[in-house]
């Protein structure tokens, strides 16, 4: 296993246990099974476990299996305080008491804002007391690290980098949201300031590894070095040094081994200008569906009315590449769970945007048909929740 180390020089693995997909019967956790995998992980050396209070039976089946095996103090937790719930100060601690107590522990190591979307809710947690709260935490050694996880375009999470003495941050980031999400602007950007740098949805939910496009597939195929789909997708992402640790939901003895064996074998600046070229052949390849040729270069942004015009075209291409469910889902991460909505709904057609796209996009034109297809009913009813909620 390799390692690369934390803000404080603490070694992490460069592959960290995911645990939101632990495999479940009937909605309940199949501990065995799950026992198992992670300790054939924590055997292999893997040593960062990462969890949050909403997934359901996830943190009290960590707490467990690591109590029971007496390795709590040889491995790092990492969970996450969900903001979105918290009313009040005390409400604080009560989330906080009941996730150590889930966890069996006195202290958690990392400790994540659970999806942060903007400045304007940090703003609202810091009414609530927060930054006296994480001193007070820290203070104590109750909490070691404090973080937070993000789903967004990469202005606004340079902007909650910037509102807070972060230890560390956690993004969704792999080949394919190389400019999407907080994209290599994002990374970069943390990277320079110091901040260690959490991977989440590495393969896109397994996206790319089981719906690959049969032309993608054939390019790794026949390319002169032989990797599978996801060792690719984890030597990607692994070759860049800023890049502390990857998550990987591993629900199977299979899927442990052989990332660990990836996890151990790479090496900073192994892939090849020909490797780099192929998978961007692959990336062509799976965006063959597209709807919309929008790059994520963000030269149309600002938008006047807070659109997320790379955001939403993203999300709109994922429907006809990955299904409209991946898609949806990707917008109302990218555009309502925040303070302010970016939704294409927003945009009052002033045309600010096409006049800086390099692609000569129909933007507005665009905008309205992903609108159609992505703020269904559903979506408005989500996103009226999710204001009451923030």
């Amino acid at each position: 296993m390799n390692y690369r180390s934390d803000k404080y020089g603490n070694q992490i693995s460069i592959l960290g246990y995911g645990c939101m997909r632990f495999t479940q019967t009937a909605g309940i956790i199949n501990m065995e099974k799950t026992e198992s995998e992670i300790m054939e992980a924590y055997r292999l050396g893997v040593n960062y476990y990462d969890t949050a209070y909403i997934y359901p039976g996830s943190e009290a089946a960590l707490g467990e299996i690591l109590e029971r095996n007496q390795i709590r103090d040889k491995v790092y937790i990492a969970t996450k305080l969900p903001h979105y719930l918290i009313k009040s100060r005390e409400s604080i601690d009560k989330y906080f008491d009941e996730q150590l107590k889930r966890l069996r522990t006195d202290h958690i190591d990392y400790y994540l804002m659970h999806m942060l979307t903007d400045v304007k809710t940090w703003d609202r947690m810091k009414g609530l007391g927060i930054l006296e709260w994480l001193e007070e935490k820290k203070a104590s050694g109750a909490i070691r690290q404090v973080g937070f996880s993000y789903h967004g375009n990469s202005d606004m999470f340079c902007q909650l980098i910037d509102a807070y003495d972060w230890d560390f941050c956690q993004v969704q980031y792999n080949y394919m949201d190389e400019h999407s999400q907080a994209g290599r602007t994002g990374v970069d950007y943390a990277a320079a300031k110091g901040i260690p740098i959490i991977i989440m949805e590495p393969l896109r939910g397994g996206k790319l590894v089981n719906r690959l496009p049969q032309e993608a597939l054939d390019i790794f195929e026949k390319h002169d070095v032989k990797h599978t789909p996801a060792q690719w997708a984890f030597r990607w992402l692994w070759n860049q040094p800023q890049i502390t640790c990857i998550l990987s939901g591993m629900n199977s003895l299979e899927m442990v081994l052989d990332n660990v064996n990836t996890a151990s074998t790479v090496t900073v600046g192994e892939l090849r200008e020909e490797d780099q070229e192929m998978l961007k052949r692959v990336v062509k390849a799976i965006n063959s569906k597209m709807k919309v040729g929008c790059t994520g270069c963000s030269y149309c942004m600002p938008c006047p009315k807070k659109v997320d015009i790379p955001g939403t075209f993203a999300a709109y291409n994922r429907c006809y590449s990955e299904g409209k469910m991946a898609g949806f889902k990707d917008y109302l991460m990218c555009t309502a769970l925040r303070k302010d909505s970016s939704a294409a709904s927003n945009c009052i057609e002033c045309g600010k945007c096409e006049q800086h796209c390099p692609q000569h996009i129909e933007i507005r034109k665009e905008l309205k048909n992903a609108r159609k297809q992505l703020e269904t009913p559903i979506y408005k009813v989500a996103r009226w929740i999710l204001e009451k909620l923030y």
